[in-house]
């Protein structure tokens, strides 16, 4: 299977999933209603897509849903896709840029060398 790649409304939809392990989808969309707005048919459009993408799994009865993919799996894959657009796939040029215009406290400074020491 290939790298799984979720938009922004579809990661709304597995949030609750990382946190709740298992919905039915009426309750989903309830809870999405009550958030975000959006209205039912628009959240089964999304869980839909989400299953034919193999990023939920569906139970029945009662239209269960379970995430089939980790929140790490998705967050590697979206930094590696950010990293490749903005950045030429470079982490190294990331750092450089993002640190170059950010200030960072003492204490951020040493807890960032204590995980580069870490991968040592």
């Amino acid at each position: 299977m290939g790298e799984i790649r979720l938009h922004e409304g579809e990661l709304n939809v597995m949030e609750l999933l990382w946190s709740n392990k298992a919905l039915a989808a009426k309750d989903i969309a309830k809870i999405i209603k009550e958030y975000i707005g959006w209205e039912k048919n628009t959240t089964y459009t999304v869980i839909k897509r989400l299953i034919d993408k193999g990023a939920i799994k569906r139970e029945d009865p009662g239209f269960v849903c379970k995430a089939a993919i980790s929140k790490r799996t998705v967050q590697n894959t979206e930094t590696k896709a950010l990293l490749n657009q903005l950045f030429n796939g470079s982490l190294n040029n990331f750092f450089t840029e993002y640190l170059a215009n950010q200030s960072l406290s003492r204490p951020e400074l040493l807890e960032l060398a204590r995980i580069i020491n870490d991968q040592k």
